[in-house]
């Protein structure tokens, strides 16, 4: 006895993404008691917007993030055009590769948003692939220069 199920299947032209998730206002990270107590204050989220001690924040993340194929961090690499923070502390990167080529076209916006939300005061990050400037090595810093031997 072959019973044989047939799958009815519907052709979609689209398919909407799913709603992000964010961290509510509400949601307080956890910290290390011991070194609340220890420093004798207590920490306080730091605030959002343009030149802030957030946005700092998320730059030295960014500096710890390094290209698999260049010794040098993607901040200095000139990778990284623009980190926007909202009042709310909602995370903009936008950022390029320096090649579509690049063999970590999907893994490294990934690792941008993920370390990007761990920064405490970051309730959410989006992280926006560019070509348009397309990154060439004017796009260093010195350091980064001076790492790679062209200066």
């Amino acid at each position: 006895m072959n019973r044989e199920k047939k799958i009815e299947t519907e052709e979609v032209d689209a398919v909407t993404p799913p709603p992000r998730a964010r961290v509510s206002p509400e949601f307080e990270r956890k910290r290390d008691y011991l070194a609340g107590f220890l420093a004798g204050e207590k920490p306080g989220e730091p605030k959002g917007g343009a030149g802030s001690d957030l946005q700092a924040s998320v730059v030295e993340v960014l500096k710890s993030i390094y290209d698999p194929e260049i010794p040098v961090d993607i901040y200095e690499l000139g990778l990284i055009y623009d980190v926007d923070i909202s009042e709310d502390g909602d995370a903009t990167i936008t950022m390029t590769l320096t090649t579509p080529h690049c063999p970590v076209a999907e893994s490294l916006p990934q690792e941008v948003e993920l370390r990007v939300l761990s920064v405490p005061g970051i309730r959410d990050a989006v992280v926006n692939l560019v070509w348009d400037p397309p990154w060439d090595p004017s796009k260093m810093s010195d350091e980064a220069r001076l790492e790679l031997g062209m200066l």
